[in-house]
């Protein structure tokens, strides 16, 4: 069943604190989870949930993202009339790229005009979710809101930079700092927000008129008081992946088997860009326990509690512990790894070892040789 709904994917100035690991990616194509991009749970989110039509609001750093993306066969957004749009950033000048999301909405008004479908939602490409949209549509509906935003009760959480929701007795949005601020909270923005198109369409062209050109910071943040902004409270497993602790813990968080069955099969499955890879050849002498390996790995040595993308080779007498290695690393003979992240195409010498902390582990760049 398709909804009346319309889905954002907004990369525009995301918060992040990813260091070398966006220095040549933008956020939303930060490999995660063995085999996916941290886009793929927004948009097969918004898939599942039958929305026909998603926008994707590039900004910078675009290019491993229209690979990623292709024409959105993956995702079944790719018949006659696409459902998936790649819009670049709008500049005539270099001055309009500091520029907020509410003026590159404003650019790609014709986007939202041409559409007959009544709701827009708009997400960020960091929250590592499974969620269905139909049910916050109804929740919307049901309160009459009008935004509502999807929040989480995190209490004691150790997260990735959010926003902090203060909401009274019926669930209304009173209050929402950033992460600098000192709300005492424990709800937490998943930066996903539902409204009528119209109304969107109207808090863009109001902001830009009045000099501001942020949709969350000037058009919703300065109008609680006259907007009805609802919350609704997402009850499954959330990852908020924006800084490089963040991003180890939750990949480590996979490990779980309940987190695993949970966040990449319900309410629905997480797609991702297919590429056909023979399956992991585990050579004699080789040990793998409480490990997520994607398919195309050779491993000889040992890895335990660790988590291999596709291509990835451990060598003979290599020990790899409680470590993220991305696309064809190679970890060399009698190596080793233990707390580390390993960008794609890393390559460790013969005898190497690298050791970091559970809460800062050590980071390798792509395509050095350590």
């Amino acid at each position: 069943m398709k909804l009346s709904l319309m889905g954002v994917i907004n990369l525009i100035h995301e918060t992040e604190e990813m260091g070398t690991l966006t220095a040549n990616r933008c956020l939303a194509t930060v490999p995660f989870g063995g085999r996916y991009r941290l886009i793929d749970f927004a948009l097969s989110s918004m898939v599942n949930s039958g929305i026909p039509k998603v926008a994707i609001f590039a900004h910078t750093k675009y290019r491993s993202l229209i690979d990623h993306l292709g024409s959105g066969g993956n995702w079944d957004l790719h018949r006659k009339q696409s459902g998936l749009f790649v819009l670049p950033p709008a500049m005539e000048s270099q001055s309009d790229f500091g520029k907020g999301d509410l003026y590159h909405f404003y650019r790609h008004r014709d986007y939202f005009a041409r559409s007959p479908l009544e709701y827009v939602v708009i997400a960020r490409s960091h929250m590592v979710c499974n969620i269905d949209f139909g049910r916050v549509l109804a929740h919307h509906r049901e309160r009459n809101a009008d935004i509502t935003v999807v929040c989480k009760r995190w209490p004691n959480a150790e997260t990735g930079l959010t926003r902090k929701a203060e909401l009274d007795a019926d669930g209304r949005v009173v209050d929402m700092q950033d992460h600098y601020g000192r709300l005492a909270s424990d709800i937490v923005s998943m930066e996903m927000y539902v409204l009528r198109k119209e109304l969107l369409l109207d808090l863009v062209e109001t902001s830009l008129a009045q000099g501001k050109d942020h949709f969350v910071r000037h058009a919703i943040l300065s109008r609680l008081q006259e907007l009805h902004v609802s919350a609704y409270l997402h009850e499954g497993v959330l990852g908020v992946v924006n800084s490089i602790p963040a991003f180890y813990r939750h990949n480590m968080e996979l490990l779980k088997p309940e987190v695993w069955n949970e966040l990449f099969f319900s309410p629905g499955p997480i797609y991702t860009k297919v590429k056909d890879e023979p399956p992991t050849r585990y050579r004699s002498g080789s040990q793998v326990s409480g490990s997520l390996v994607a398919n195309g790995c050779e491993i000889e040595g040992s890895v335990q509690g660790s988590i291999l993308f596709r291509g990835v080779k451990i060598r003979k007498g290599a020990v790899v512990r409680n470590s993220i290695v991305m696309q064809n690393g190679v970890i060399g003979e009698d190596g080793a790894l233990e707390n580390c992240i390993l960008d794609k195409e890393v390559e460790i010498r013969p005898q190497q070892q690298l050791k970091g902390s559970s809460h800062m582990p050590f980071l390798a760049l792509k395509r050095n040789v350590i």
